[in-house]
């Protein structure tokens, strides 16, 4: 009766605990959750039974003792949720991901059901962090986890791997190959769709974008680890189709990233080896007579031969070797330039070179490239320094500082690509620069294609409004010379007038006394 009026389930259980406890030889120890009658307190308690015996060993009843570990269980539930769950998002962290995982492939092998695995990357939430601040950031990664969980089923996982990245586990999907592709597919569709919807944010609407690789699991024997590895490729993929879309692993990118691995370690030895070299492309004026040139980086293997600049250059940028590459290519050229500088034939001429975006922002950059011109004893006025439109989307303040600091001891800059990126023409008027440079993209097609006319005539007539100089770069034939010349472009660079070359080719070629001869239309 005392239990009754005690606990309102009634004394059952715990009868059906003694009677148990009656049986054993030892203490029966249990947990349980209870909630008292009387006042409602709810709480966890451990309940130790011990079966008290006569001489004889029979039973002659049972102790009970019963104590409140309520707030243990608490402590270790917070313990559990700080190792492991995001405290951000409350999802499990990388760490219960990675024993969930290793558990489902286990399962899978039992069960010879297949799994999927899905990367999912925000697109573009540096930028979102940058311009609004880390707590709308947050906000954002908040409401991205509530819109995950919402779009797949309750067994399945959802974890934030770290930062902006996010992996769903899919469980139990269709044992064959191409059915569990299909399920994997429409849940990646079902969770762009959702993260497509604009995101209230500060009162705001904001646009976020995923890039999802997934990868499928349970077909043969793989770790945790190459499994996230697959799906972080696959998720790579996704950026490099567009972004805003998902992709599957493909195996042959494991041999894209190997191939890549080697370049990388190739490229280290080459800079360590002097393999990197300069050659240097003709600049000329509207009458075709040679103002300068563009240095640009290229790479002989001792195995490969020659490596175009488009599969080493994204490779440095991406691994920092960017860094010591165009310090080489920078103190090249300032030696280049205090030799020309010695030759009153030679030494009007100008040497371009192009920074990254990367290397404009070390700290240390402004004062590197004037200690360099100074250790070379080149005129800093006869340096160019080309950029790319990425800096834009940067610190613009400090840019114009940095800019200005080279500008008032001559150095001067030019807009590379332009027409290709983000330029805001209240940037452009700010920014101390001396040219332009319209990317041969435009070029190319400027007889066949109205709107590279147009686009072509419109930055001529925008550089003339600036007072800027103005460079077309991939001029090939006459005929896109001509129409360049038609609309005022007053600079010029292309096969037309020369390939890049080793210098002292390009001395041999271009540096006579008379003026540089445009070739014949069609001439490469």
């Amino acid at each position: 009766a005392g239990d009754r009026e005690l606990f309102p389930r009634g004394p059952e259980q715990f009868r059906a605990y003694d009677r148990r406890a009656m049986q054993a030889w030892q203490p029966l120890v249990y947990e349980e959750q209870l909630t008292f009658a009387e006042d409602g307190y709810q709480g966890y308690f451990e309940t130790i039974k011990t079966p008290i015996r006569d001489l004889h060993g029979r039973v002659t009843g049972v102790l009970g003792v019963c104590r409140d570990i309520t707030d243990r269980k608490r402590a270790e539930q917070e313990i559990e949720r700080l190792a492991f769950y995001d405290a951000l998002t409350g999802l499990p962290n990388r760490r219960l991901l990675l024993d969930r995982l290793q558990r489902s492939i286990a399962a899978c092998q039992r069960s010879k059901n297949l799994g999927a695995l899905l990367f999912i990357d925000l697109d573009n939430f540096k930028d979102l962090n940058d311009t609004l601040g880390h707590d709308m950031g947050d906000q954002l990664l908040s409401q991205v986890a509530t819109r995950l969980v919402g779009s797949v089923r309750e067994a399945d996982t959802v974890a934030r791997f770290g930062g902006d990245e996010f992996v769903v586990m899919l469980d139990n999907l269709n044992p064959e190959l191409q059915g569990a592709a299909a399920q994997a597919e429409t849940v990646a569709e079902k969770l762009l769709a959702s993260l497509n919807q604009p995101f209230a944010l500060g009162g705001q609407q904001h646009y976020s974008t995923p890039s999802i690789g997934i990868t499928l699991f349970g077909d043969e024997r793989l770790s945790v680890d190459e499994l996230l590895k697959r799906a972080d490729l696959a998720m790579y993929q996704a950026k490099a189709a567009g972004r805003n879309t998902q992709r599957f692993f493909d195996p042959d990118m494991q041999a894209a990233v190997n191939a890549r691995s080697n370049l990388e370690a190739d490229l280290r030895q080459g800079l360590a080896k002097n393999e990197l070299l300069v050659h240097y492309q003709p600049v000329v004026d509207h009458q075709a007579r040679l103002v300068g040139a563009e240095a640009l980086v290229r790479w002989r293997h001792p195995q490969r031969g020659m490596i175009s600049p488009g599969d080493f250059i994204p490779l440095a940028e991406q691994t920092g070797l960017i860094l010591p590459l165009g310090q080489t290519v920078l103190e090249t050229a300032c030696r280049q330039l205090q030799r020309w500088g010695q030759d009153a034939a030679t030494a009007h001429l100008s040497i371009s070179v192009n920074v990254s975006a990367r290397q404009f922002r070390q700290p240390g950059f402004v004062a590197e490239v004037l200690d360099t011109l100074k250790a070379h004893r080149a005129d800093p006025q006869r340096l160019k320094l080309e950029l790319t439109e990425s800096l834009l989307l940067g610190d613009i303040e400090d840019t114009i500082v940095r800019m200005e600091q080279l500008k008032a001891q001559g150095v001067g800059f030019a807009l590379d690509d332009f027409g290709t990126g983000y330029s805001s023409l209240s940037y452009l008027k700010r920014l101390p620069l001396d040219q332009i440079k319209i990317d041969q993209s435009f070029v190319r097609d400027v007889l066949s294609d109205p709107n590279d006319a147009a686009i072509v005539r419109t930055i001529l007539a925008l550089a003339k409004s600036l007072d800027l100089q103005v460079v077309a770069e991939g001029v090939e034939t006459t005929g896109q010379l001509g129409f360049l010349r038609l609309h005022g472009c007053e600079g010029f660079q292309g096969y037309l007038f020369g390939r890049p070359v080793p210098v002292d080719l390009f001395e041999r070629e271009h540096l006579s006394e008379a003026p540089l001869a445009a070739p014949a239309a069609g001439t490469p």
